[in-house]
């Protein structure tokens, strides 16, 4: 597991302890074995998946260190210890933290000014970087949103669940993403279809559809999968996708991997998911910018 950024800095000032100009890719591999990083532990991205855990708070730690005077950037991408990060080695610290940075002037001047932590706080429960605070709360937002989504349909008449089924499909690009391509046919006697989308724009193959709107701890077993196993077969295709605002048994899904026909099951969770990642149901409503510095505009070097 990849320390939190707070705990790396120590291992990256030491990664700069013999003076010289090092790569922020040397850096972080420097920081990986002296840390014992596992592989996988090297491929674990951060919540928001574009960067990998050990770059971003690798990053972070030396931004605040820089921002503390014990680093400094020599050009892009290449850092190097000033002499107070080395008189800070020399004292044989056993951890360097948030806490420990503020002693210096230059980084409780900078907290104050960015209205960081204030700098008399023990920051020992700031593990997370900004960029990862941010992904978290993303992620806490949009889990909210599943289950109230999830819930309105739960709570709303069995035809609507049936109609919102053929929105997400179409949405997803059944039908070509034509509304006219998908239609309800769930009634009386339906013999367990619920609605049809044709799969591409021309209407070369149909999918049928069953919807089971269930609260929630409830599910779905074998039984109601052969009906609709029958159903699809007696309408003369081999595709389905079974939704329920529930779950499904162990045996459904055994069922399903085994049967000739070609089933989808998306329970209560994945379908909020999927409502939600495809715009069903729900609007944006602020977005939020995140900028970084434009490294190509500040490097001189080559100027």
């Amino acid at each position: 597991m990849v320390p939190d950024f707070q705990s790396l800095m120590l291992p990256v000032l030491r990664a700069l302890a013999d003076g010289s100009e090092v790569r922020l890719a040397e850096v972080r591999q420097r920081v990986a074995e002296a840390e014992r990083l596992t592989p996988e532990d090297l491929r674990e991205l951060a919540p928001s998946g574009g960067q990998p855990v050990l770059s971003n708070r690798v990053s972070w730690a030396l931004t605040h260190m820089e921002r503390a005077g014990l680093v400094t950037r020599a050009r892009r991408g290449v850092y190097r210890v000033t002499p107070d990060g080395e008189e800070t080695l020399s004292g044989a610290p056993d951890r360097i933290d948030m806490k420990a940075l503020a002693k210096h002037a230059s980084y409780a001047d900078w907290a104050r000014r960015t209205k960081a932590r204030p700098t008399g706080e023990v920051e020992e429960t700031a593990q997370d970087t900004p960029d990862e605070v941010l992904s978290h709360a993303a992620e806490e937002v949009r889990r909210a949103l599943e289950a109230d989504v999830l819930a309105r349909v739960r709570a709303a008449a069995p035809a609507f669940l049936e109609s919102v089924i053929i929105d997400l499909l179409t949405a997803m690009g059944y039908g070509g993403g034509d509304p006219g391509m998908g239609r309800v046919t769930g009634r009386s006697g339906d013999g367990g279809i619920d609605g049809t989308i044709r799969e591409d724009a021309l209407g070369l193959d149909e999918v049928y559809v069953q919807a089971k709107r269930y609260a929630d701890g409830s599910t779905v077993g074998e039984g109601d999968l052969r009906n609709f196993a029958g159903a699809i077969d007696a309408a003369g295709t081999v595709k389905g996708v079974f939704v329920t605002t529930a779950g499904f048994t162990r045996a459904a899904r055994a069922y399903v991997a085994r049967s000739p026909k070609r089933i989808v099951l998306i329970d209560g969770e994945e379908f909020a998911r999927l409502m939600v990642h495809h715009d069903i149901g729900v609007r944006t409503r602020v977005v939020h910018q995140i900028k970084r510095i434009d490294e190509d505009y500040f490097d001189q070097d080559g100027a």
